[in-house]
């Protein structure tokens, strides 16, 4: 039987922080298809995605990556928020988490807060905007 012995583990390399804290409100905002965005973990060379804090808005574009993986977790939207996928609209609400695969068109219609994870990490070569009216 094996057992886990502690002192066995490798040590981090003592340049290598264990833990990372982010305050989104100290990252600037950059626009996106959505909205605008506060990227978390662009540069970090351990962490293999990115996390984003979206404040979406009424300007989203219908848009879909074709090798990023999505998880949208809703902090918060108004009442009648819904997010397309493809050809069809979820009604939104707080506390709801989508998982969104690649090429699947997605827009959020409404106003809402979002926490997004993205992986790999995000790239802006691989959104594309999907130029249609949105049902």
């Amino acid at each position: 039987m094996l057992h886990h012995d502690p002192q066995q583990q490798a040590a981090p390399a003592a340049s290598q922080p264990r833990f990372r804290i982010v305050d989104f409100a100290e990252i600037p905002g950059v626009p996106c298809p959505c909205g605008i965005a506060r990227r978390a973990f662009t540069d970090d060379p351990v962490y293999p995605g990115t996390v984003h804090r979206t404040d979406i808005d009424r300007t989203a574009e219908p848009h879909y990556h074709q090798k990023l993986t999505e998880l949208y977790y809703v902090i918060s939207c108004e009442p009648g928020a819904v997010l397309r996928l493809d050809d069809e609209q979820i009604p939104l609400h707080a506390d709801m988490l989508i998982l969104i695969l690649p090429n699947v068109v997605h827009c959020l219609i409404g106003v809402a807060k979002l926490l997004i994870v993205v992986l790999p990490k995000f790239d802006p070569s691989d959104e594309f905007i999907v130029r249609e009216p949105v049902h």
